[in-house]
């Protein structure tokens, strides 16, 4: 199963592709981040992620996909601006008829580390271990992404909340 993980964001939006031929033998197919500029309006923002996603979809033909679960922040523009890249990433999914599932980040860091308050550093060092990689990915955000893949790889679906199409 091919699964794309994305970990939105208005600026930066994180991406990650892993071929999972079973729960223990993990391949990355790819990853990286779609940046907007904030000199760009918001609509040209959301269309960029749009269209950047679609072409990774096109590429690699997930499966699933995995999304962050929305929390709030401090700073209601941070979340409202998050949210719409949200939007525009869940339609996106949507239109390609691929399954969404969502996870809060307290979930992602117990499917990967067994312990929900695990810091950033043991996250990217567990994306690192889990897909047999030299380096941890960078940027953040698109680790971030792939250990939103992991964690839909290795969660009962029993546990997995689906977002509807």
């Amino acid at each position: 199963m091919i699964v794309l993980g994305i970990d939105p964001g208005i600026s930066l939006t994180g991406w990650g592709v892993i071929d999972a031929k079973s729960q223990n033998n993990l391949s990355v197919l790819n990853y990286g981040c779609i940046t907007t500029l904030p000199k760009d309006s918001l609509t040209d923002r959301l269309k960029y992620i749009n269209l950047e996603l679609q072409s990774v979809i096109d590429k690699y033909r997930p499966e699933a996909a995995a999304i962050e679960q929305l929390f709030f922040l401090k700073k209601s523009a941070s979340v409202a601006s998050v949210g719409q890249a949200r939007g525009a990433i869940v339609l996106t999914v949507a239109l390609n008829k691929i399954p969404l599932f969502e996870y809060n980040p307290r979930l992602v860091k117990i499917a990967l580390t067994g312990y929900g308050s695990a810091d950033k550093y043991q996250m990217q060092h567990m994306v690192k271990t889990f897909l047999r990689l030299k380096e941890i990915p960078k940027p953040d955000d698109a680790a971030d992404a792939l250990a939103m893949a992991i964690c839909h790889i290795n969660t009962a679906k029993s546990e997995v909340k689906m977002i509807r199409r």
